[in-house]
């Protein structure tokens, strides 16, 4: 490293903060459910049954990628209807996708 260039680094808690989100994002349970998402909003019994997984163990990984706000929730009538929370969940999927592709 040349001593003339100094190198900003973010603050540590922040750092913290990225390291927990790609903890969570390395779990392949909730990269399929992040998938599924990524195609259409969908309920707990349809995420279920595409992912052959009980509603419970679903909706268990949904309350996790909610308190990390990678997804929302909508409820209509009876059923709770959950979609990505916004474009950047979308892009960092498609941007891992295409590099482990390379």
């Amino acid at each position: 490293m040349k001593d003339d260039k100094k190198i900003e680094m973010p603050d540590t808690t922040l750092l913290y903060d990225l390291s927990d989100f790609f903890k969570l994002m390395g779990d392949s349970t909730r990269i399929q459910l992040l998938w599924a998402l990524e195609e259409n909003e969908m309920c707990v019994g349809d995420l279920a049954s595409l992912l052959n997984m009980t509603k419970s163990a679903v909706s268990h990984q949904l309350k996790v990628l909610r308190s990390a706000k990678l997804v929302k929730a909508e409820k209509r009538g009876k059923n709770v209807f959950y979609a990505l929370s916004d474009h950047h969940v979308r892009t960092i999927l498609e941007m891992a996708l295409e590099h482990v592709n390379e």
